[in-house]
């Protein structure tokens, strides 16, 4: 079984992609299987289960979603081998700029639309930066010269990255996307002992343990203050 990770801010347009390209690996007979990770809501599984694919979705709840995906990240991986995959996708939410789910020698796609802004190439973080692919959508709704800056801007984050623009409504270059995601990935058993490309901020102060009153006697951990001088 294949194997590769697809993440991005909220809205970005991850599931359209995803399903336009299974749409394209179906023609070719493969079995694809897609895993879902969000915080609180989703019902893209529904999308999913529409088309007959293999579907599986976690909310991580109260838990940060980049440790929610590693945490359970070698039982989604053993689900879809006895599921038969031949190709495993996991989509998570991007909802911390922070964190990033990518795991080396497992190829890692991160989707950004035109719309976010052009400074929102430089504000995710890991998830843009360490990124094998990263597909660019909504480009049919701004101006070449729009696409051309947040293209660039993308490009200047990650250089080596491999970037593609896709219509997620149309499907036009869900085709190349399909067929570079399965170029040079190798098959896995296990993500065991594998590692991640980023490390995952751990919970260690109040707030993150449940905390809610306000006040410096309640802030305890790892706490980091703003520089307010003049």
């Amino acid at each position: 079984m294949k194997f590769i990770t697809i993440s991005g801010p909220p809205s970005s347009g991850k599931t359209s992609l995803i399903l336009k390209t299974i749409e394209n690996l179906k023609q070719k007979g493969m079995k694809v299987g897609v895993v879902k990770f969000d915080c609180l809501y989703t019902e893209d599984d529904v999308l999913y289960e529409k088309m007959g694919i293999p579907v599986k979705k976690g909310l991580s709840g109260s838990v940060c979603p980049d440790h929610f995906f590693v945490s359970n990240i070698e039982e989604v991986v053993q689900w879809g081998k006895r599921q038969g995959l031949d190709l495993l996708i996991t989509e998570s939410a991007g909802l911390c700029n922070r964190c990033s789910p990518y795991i080396k020698d497992i190829k890692a796609i991160c989707v950004i639309d035109n719309l976010s802004g052009i400074n929102t190439p430089k504000k995710i973080g890991p998830m843009i930066k360490t990124a094998d692919i990263i597909v660019i959508t909504k480009g049919d709704i701004v101006s070449q010269a729009e696409r051309e800056v947040f293209a660039a801007r993308v490009q200047i984050v990650n250089p080596r990255a491999a970037i593609l623009h896709v219509n997620g409504l149309t499907g036009q270059g869900s085709f190349e996307f399909a067929n570079l995601v399965m170029e040079e990935n190798q098959e896995i058993d296990t993500v065991v002992e594998k590692q991640l490309r980023f490390s995952v901020p751990s919970a260690v102060c109040s707030y993150c343990l449940g905390e809610t009153r306000i006040g410096t006697s309640y802030q305890m951990g790892n706490i980091r203050k703003i520089d307010l001088e003049d």
